[in-house]
């Protein structure tokens, strides 16, 4: 559920639950099947999480396991009691804004700027504001410098930026989509930002796949220890079992962009009926994923493209947009060697 409606929202949420949802005592297996795991974090994002009665309950329990907690939220809701359960249970809180409070109001409905910005307030005071998160769409791609700034002056730990892939309600609003142009700039915008923000303390991480292809044009003789250790923007199909969520009905997906029909054969089952050690198998032993380790089965420029390995593209945007996993990412305008020759 969620109390915004967010023109881009891959996951297209309202208020209306969602049938078969997770209830409170198959959330709290959940907890404790991420605790088996040796998962040290229990991460909560939504639609909006705090619209949950029962998300303290479910917090309480991950705490009390000593799993770290990160939740991610609009801000609507952290005042009263719900911002003081979030400071009593060191929730590691991140809050969703899209730019300058004009920019992000269109993205996210009138007023939301200055909730976000009062949570933000709220959360750096009582030192759980874990980072800012935004959605690069080609109405504030040329404005992230202000999400980071944002970030930079509450003392969050990152500024987060993640592509966009046309799920959810963001089908409807496709012209949201930066061109492979727009995203060509503002990814070189934001390696701009990492560069000079980058100090051991502050961090600039962006979910796109072709970002590292940049980051190796840019500066080569850091790019491997970048990738390695501080790149988060890796297709989770292509890196291989990098990436288990559990949605809101039990379902478990490789990526928080696979809500997309149909859901076969990326689905990976369900928490009510396997573990998240039974699905981590069953996923080094899938020929769906093990087959994208070569990455020579890519088609189209992707396929043989010289930055292949360390990118590979968005398969959930390449889905999207031609119905095939395996065809070139559409958002990516560079041209391989192979296609100039």
């Amino acid at each position: 559920m969620c109390n915004c409606s967010c023109i881009y929202c891959n996951v297209d949420a309202t208020m209306k639950p969602t049938p078969n949802e997770l209830n409170t005592k198959e959330a709290l297996h959940l907890v404790d099947d991420v605790y088996d795991f040796g998962s040290k974090w229990f991460g909560i994002k939504g639609g909006e999480p705090l619209l949950r009665k029962d998300i303290f309950e479910i917090i309480r329990h991950a705490k009390s396991l000593g799993l770290k907690v990160c939740l991610l939220t609009n801000g609507h809701y952290v005042n009263g009691e719900i911002y003081d359960n979030l400071v009593k249970n060191e929730v590691y809180t991140g809050v969703s804004v899209d730019g300058p409070e004009k920019i992000n109001d269109a993205l996210r409905g009138k007023g939301s700027y200055q909730k976000a910005l009062s949570a933000i307030q709220k959360l750096s005071n009582a030192g759980i504001l874990s980072g800012l998160t935004a959605a690069i769409t080609s109405l504030n791609y040329r404005n992230l410098d202000h999400v980071v700034a944002l970030a930079r002056e509450y003392k969050a730990h990152f500024a987060w930026f993640n592509h966009l892939v046309p799920s959810g309600r963001a089908k409807q609003s496709i012209e949201l989509a930066p061109s492979p142009e727009q995203y060509e700039w503002c990814l070189n915008k934001l390696y701009d930002l990492l560069a000079q923000a980058y100090d051991g303390k502050f961090e600039i991480h962006v979910h796109c796949p072709f970002f590292a292809r940049i980051f190796k044009q840019r500066d080569p003789a850091n790019f491997q220890d970048w990738y390695d250790h501080r790149f988060n923007g890796k297709c989770t199909y292509l890196a291989f079992g990098g990436y288990v969520s559990a949605i809101e009905n039990g379902d478990l997906i490789p990526c928080f962009y696979t809500y997309l029909e149909p859901l076969k054969p990326q689905l990976l089952g369900n928490i009510r009926e396997q573990t998240l050690k039974e699905t981590w198998d069953q996923m080094q032993k899938s020929a769906f994923y093990t087959g994208f380790r070569d990455r020579s089965v890519l088609k189209g420029k992707c396929g043989i493209c010289e930055y292949r390995d360390i990118c590979g593209g968005c398969r959930n945007r390449a889905f999207a947009y031609t119905g095939d996993f395996y065809e070139s990412d559409p958002a990516c305008s560079y041209i391989p060697e192979g296609l100039r020759k």
